[in-house]
Order: C-alpha cells, then structure tokens, then sequence
C-alpha cells in the first residue's frame, strides 16, 4: 500500500462485504489513502463440507496488508473498543447492514454509505432490483451522509445511469458498482478538502421503496403484463432468478422477450411450443417469449438446447 500524502492523512474505515463493495476499497488504496481498518462479515461456511469462505471485501483488504475486523455483533463492547482504538476520522459504509448509532457517529466527520440509487427514489435493501422491475429507463448511485431513519441522510454525490432496454441485474450491478467506485473517491477528496455540500433529500422525490426481494417476490403472475413479467425477469436475473411452475416442476426463467399480441384461445400461464424453437406463455396482456431456462434438477440453458431434450 502506497504512503499516503499529507493532503490523504484522513485515517479512514471502510465497511463492506459482497462483490460490489470491492472497487470502492480497491481505488482509494491505489489512490493512497490511509485506510487504518476494513469492517466486514465474518466468514461464511460453504458447499458440502461446509469450509468457511471469507467475504469478497475480506480478501480484498488481506490482499493490502488491511487490518479486519469481523463482529457478529456491532453493539457488542469488545468490538466497539477496538473500532474507537482505530481513532477514524471518517467511515464508508457499502453493501453492508444496518450500523447502529453508536458506530456511524463515532469519527468526527461522520460516516457516508454508498446507496445503489438516485435517493431519495428507491430507499431499501434492493434498490437495482425494483429499479428494473419496474421498468425504470434511468437509475443511479449517491453518497449520503449517515443519520437515524435508513437511507434519509443528507445527499453528498450523485451519478445518473441508463437502464438499457434489455439490461439485466447483473448488467446494471456492473455498471453501478465502476461507478459508485469513482463516487466514493470523489466524495472523499472532497470530505478531505472540506468542499463538501449535504443537501437534505427532497421527501417529495421519494416516489418507490425498494424492499429485500423474498422467494414469493420471485414467482411469475401470468395474469400481469407481458412486459411487467419480462422486466420481473430482467430484475431477477442471474440471481434470485423469477420462477414458476412449468408442468409439475419449478423453472428458473433468466432471459425472455415480450410480445403485446395475445396467443390464439390461450389464458395466462398457458403455454405453446413447436418442441424445438420456441416456447411462449399468454399473459394477461401479450405474450412471453422464453429464451432462457432452468428446470428444477437441470443447468440452466436457451431455450433451443432444454427443448431438444426435453420431451413436453
């Protein structure tokens, strides 16, 4: 790790534990700054023999020599006096759960969380997700300031993003986590040089909530629109994936292509299939096209390869 300059004394803890938490880490060490601890989850045990896997932040901050710490509890007093021996002056929190006050207030110039959306739009635990689901054509990340009510702190930084027409999860957590990378570097060159501006948010803007997505969220209402249920799947796919009962067994459906004519004495969720191109479902408004699939027991392939061996 490089010595950091004067201008980068700020002794900072970053918070964090998926993937998407990683490139925000990775670029303020690369740009110097003095990061005296990583707060992560504890590893996770894994697979058959249950081996404990340690989170992508974790191995990202063991790779440059970063201090780890690893609570199960964030209250629990032990932890709390080794995080004030690390005498932050600012924390960052992304991708990671709920601190409580005690934590987020302890460094004098507070502590700012990485949110996957343009707040106060999309407060919540899964913010890309009901972005997509609901058809969005634009989305974002922001920086934010802190305080008691989840997701309501004070805006710092925003990015504007466009939600292409065919982009799914996966595409826009991409494209999200490059960029709220660079926003959180930004934000903290300005926190250092006290060129910051905390605009309350505009409880006026708040239009959508964006709750933790549960199996049930998942399951596909063939009575909705062709094209609700095909940005369901966009907004699900690759992981947790929309699914719905295909004769008798549970089917994954990662990719898919919405038509607004209905199929010929068809009701929602009855189907069509020649047995070898295709394979369509009547919603209650169009039709849906399946082109990707997985059946339950099967790998998940187009939709070419599960009819030329599946016998329907």
């Amino acid at each position: 790790m490089p010595n950091p300059t004067p201008s980068k004394n700020l002794r900072i803890v970053y918070m964090g534990t998926p993937e998407f938490a990683v490139p925000g880490l990775e670029k303020l060490v690369e740009a110097g700054w003095n990061i005296v601890g990583v707060i992560t989850a504890p590893d996770k045990p894994k697979g058959r023999g249950q081996k404990l896997i340690p989170s992508a932040v974790k191995e990202a901050a063991l790779k440059h020599g970063l201090r780890v710490l690893q609570p199960t509890n964030l209250k629990n007093l032990e932890f709390l006096e080794e995080l004030r021996s690390l005498k932050a002056d600012l924390q960052i929190v992304v991708a990671f759960r709920m601190l409580p006050e005690v934590v987020w207030n302890m460094p004098p110039l507070g502590t700012f969380n990485l949110h996957a959306s343009l707040l106060p739009d999309y407060r919540g635990a899964a913010p890309i997700n009901w972005a997509i689901i609901n058809g969005e054509t634009e989305t974002g990340v922001t920086t934010f300031f802190l305080k008691h009510e989840i997701d309501t702190g004070s805006i710092l930084f925003q990015e504007k993003v466009p939600i292409l027409p065919e982009e799914n999860l996966g595409d826009v957590y991409s494209k999200l986590m490059t960029i709220g990378a660079d926003l959180i570097l930004k934000t903290v060159e300005a926190i250092s040089k006290n060129e910051i501006e905390a605009i309350p948010q505009d409880e006026g803007k708040a239009l959508h909530n964006a709750p933790k997505i549960f199996k049930e969220t998942c399951q596909i209402d063939w009575k909705k629109s062709a094209r609700d249920i095909h940005n369901l799947i966009r907004g699900l796919s690759p992981y947790p994936t929309a699914w719905t009962i295909f004769q008798g067994k549970l089917c994954k459906i990662y990719k898919s292509k919405w038509n607004q004519e209905c199929l010929d004495d068809k009701k929602p969720g009855e189907w069509i299939s020649d047995g070898k191109n295709y394979l369509k479902f009547q919603c209650g408004e169009g039709h849906l096209e399946i082109l990707e699939i997985q059946l339950e027991g099967k790998k998940r392939m187009e939709i070419k390869d599960f009819l030329r061996g599946y016998n329907l």
